[in-house]
């Protein structure tokens, strides 16, 4: 088999998919990304590893609920984006080998066999994978956000892909609330947020030297419009995950989206 490839996907902005908008094509590329993404991949994955940008943990935290229910994990949205269901198994042996994988590679590592799924692994995943059919286990960020410590737990994760896992980051590459939430009430106009930074991305994504892209990744903050476009790293950092656990393969871009006066992308290693 071949590896399964890494990937990191942009999640909207809460139940985006699920609710009118207007105007009504908001959120449409974003939805066509996402339902393309099986028929991209080599094989149906055995499970998905998901680490999204709304868990974090002291230390790397690994969902072993075998049924995980969903985490409503949003606020003010109609009535009916809370009766979203996606009934996901979960895997515990796989939560196992993952938090094995991580504490063989020096750090501490633990399970929480309670936690539910947040709105950044079931927005994105009812979309592309609606039958829910595949196991899924979710990975906290560690509450530090190192970017290093992040990239070298994603290199103690690449054995997964050797093993049919899909590793998934969930998160957004711009993720200034206050400027999107401007744009929500009319308030954005003109030049699209976040282009310098997603042009220095896209090209430290996509450097053909892996050593170079996560020399570079590692270093995110001192970019172009860096700290305007991810005041807080949060959302950014399930990018370093895959891209750790990306060994020597190089990223391509797979989505660049405007919307809400700014601009979202998504990559793909492998």
């Amino acid at each position: 088999m071949s590896p399964m490839p890494t990937l990191f996907i942009p999640h909207g902005g809460g139940p985006c998919f699920f609710m009118e908008w207007n105007p009504p094509d908001t959120w449409d590329r974003h939805r066509a990304f996402l339902e393309a993404l099986p028929a991209s991949l080599p094989v149906k994955p055995k499970a998905l590893l998901v680490i999204s940008g709304h868990w974090e943990a002291q230390e790397f935290t690994v969902q072993s609920n075998p049924a995980p229910s969903l985490l409503f994990d949003y606020a003010g949205f109609p009535p009916s984006t809370y009766e979203i269901f996606w009934p996901a198994p979960g895997d515990p042996a796989l939560a196992n080998r993952v938090s094995r994988l991580l504490k063989d590679a020096g750090f501490d590592a633990g399970t929480d066999s309670k936690r539910g799924f947040d709105h950044g692994v079931f927005v994105p995943l009812k979309v592309a994978f609606p039958n829910a059919g595949i196991p899924t286990v979710q990975l906290s960020l560690r509450g530090d956000l190192d970017p290093e410590a992040h990239l070298k737990a994603g290199q103690a994760l690449a054995p997964l892909r050797d093993e049919g896992v899909l590793i998934i980051g969930s998160g957004n590459t711009y993720h200034n609330m206050a400027v999107l939430m401007r744009s929500m009430h009319g308030g954005a106009g003109g030049a699209i947020a976040g282009l310098d930074f997603d042009r220095w991305l896209s090209e430290a994504v996509t450097h053909p030297d892996p050593a170079q892209r996560n020399a570079m990744l590692a270093n995110w903050a001192q970019a172009p419009g860096a700290r305007e476009a991810n005041p807080r790293e949060e959302h950014l950092i399930p990018l370093h995950v895959v891209a750790g656990a990306a060994g020597a393969d190089r990223g391509v871009k797979t989505l660049e989206d405007h919307v809400m006066g700014a601009v979202e992308s998504a990559f793909r290693f492998g």
